[in-house]
């Protein structure tokens, strides 16, 4: 382990500023891939995140009373999975 290097947050390790500024020159065209019926159809858009849910859940608001929500607390960790059960 080298200690004189400063510690580092993680990185693409690429240089995105001259990636951007790059144009496409004319002799570059023929290293590009034609785009054709074929391809366009075995694309596929991957979408990120969590897959939606068969029963997603409902955003309310709910006012309680003070001493009811502490009552719930006071039964520990997961209370509020315990009201919801409730």
């Amino acid at each position: 382990m080298n200690a004189k290097k400063p510690a580092s947050r993680r990185s693409l390790k690429s240089d995105l500023a001259r990636v951007n500024a790059h144009k496409v020159r004319t002799k570059e065209y023929g290293e590009l891939p034609e785009l054709t019926e074929d391809t366009l159809a075995r694309a596929k858009v991957n979408k990120g995140g969590r897959p939606s849910s068969p029963n997603p859940r409902k955003l309310i608001s709910l006012r309680l009373p003070a001493d009811v929500i502490e009552r719930w607390k006071a039964t520990g960790p997961g209370w509020q999975t315990r009201m919801r059960n409730a």
